[in-house]
Parts: structure tokens; sequence; C-alpha cells
């Protein structure tokens, strides 16, 4: 497990929490937006709007070796070829899932996450019991996200912290040989690139 984390960062993380939840309350309370809208965004941003720039970078990488090599070497770098870039996402380490290991993510202190290819990050991501048991149990973890391992794959727990995020490039599952860079764009999901889950094989044409 890698990391080191920062006790200003996230005195300005909670500082931000706060201030974000004081507005919600406040555009709630004069009848701007209902709760159900926020919910809506907030749900589109987790995981559908954010993540969607990560799967742009996995699916370029499954179809070019040469930026997936560029990927691997200097995730910032080559993430920034393609326009994603920002204050949350300053150093991305890119670390790659094979048949022999497989990468976990998670931010151990706070919620350190990878805002520019991902998007929010999750409640769960945030939760104590997350948190705290990924490092500990990982696979007990991936077994109640319903991912079995077998014995024989190595698992690799990362920790993310104010100065480096990480992003998991899942293993292109079988059956997409014949799919185009954005065909496969639409089947990497959030939870594969945090490492809590694989990516199926696309369900045969009928």
């Amino acid at each position: 497990m890698s990391g080191h984390h920062d006790d200003g960062h996230t005195h300005e993380q909670n500082e931000a929490e706060l201030r974000t939840k004081a507005l919600e309350s406040l555009l709630v309370e004069k009848g701007i937006v209902s709760t159900d809208v926020i919910d809506d965004v907030v749900r589109a941003y987790e995981q559908d709007i954010g993540p969607m720039n990560g799967a742009k970078v996995v699916a370029r990488a499954w179809t070019d070796p040469d930026y997936r090599e560029r990927l691997l070497k200097d995730g910032t770098m080559a993430i920034a070829e393609l326009g994603f870039q920002g204050a949350q996402g300053s150093e991305i380490v890119v670390l790659e899932n094979t048949p022999e290991t497989h990468n976990m993510v998670v931010c151990t202190l706070c919620s350190c996450y990878p805002w520019p290819i991902l998007g929010l990050p999750p409640t769960w991501y945030k939760s104590e019991a997350y948190r705290s048991r990924a490092v500990i149990q990982p696979r007990a973890v991936l077994s109640e996200f319903g991912l079995e391992l077998d014995e024989s794959v190595e698992v690799r727990v990362w920790d993310s912290n104010s100065d480096v995020r990480y992003m998991v490039l899942p293993e292109r599952p079988e059956g997409t040989e014949a799919m185009s860079e954005e065909e496969l764009v639409g089947l990497v999901k959030r939870d594969s690139m945090i490492g809590v889950a694989k990516i199926p094989s696309p369900a045969p044409a009928v």
C-alpha cells in the first residue's frame, strides 16, 4: 500500500463540504431546487458524466498501445492529452489490472479522488467502513461488491492522498476485439476504474 496524507488538505476538504451543504440547504429552503433534483445531479456526476472522462482514457489505452504505454509511464501527462486535468487530479498514477494482479484504490483518511476523470466520489468510497476494511480485508470487500478473485491473483491496495491520486486501468474484456474505441467507452464503468469491479464481456448480438 502506498500513500501519505496532509491534515491541511483534510481541513480544506471538510470546509468545502460544509459550504456545499450550506448552499444546498439554502437552495432547497428558498424553493429554487428540490432535494430530488440535487440527488439526481449528484448521481449523474458520480456514475455517468464524471466517469465518462475516465472511460475515454481507458478505451484509448485499449486501442492504442503507444498511448497505453504513455499512460502507465506518466498518467498525468497522458490524461491531459485528452483534455482532462485539474486541481483534484494534479498527479494521477494509473495502475494496470492483469490476469495475475488486481489493483484497488482507497483513501484511508478522507476521500482523495481523481475528480477530473472519475467525477464525484461515491458515498461508499468516503465511508469509514470502506476506508478501513479495504486495506485490512481487500478480498472480503471485493466479494461484497460481487467480485470474487482466484487465490492466485495478487491484490494490491493503493492509498490516494493529497499529492497523488490513483486510477485503475481495467482488463479489456474478451469478445471486444471488433469494437471501436467509441463502443468500448460505453462498457467502462466507474467501479472498474476504482478497482472494485471487473468489466464483463458484452452480451452477444441477437
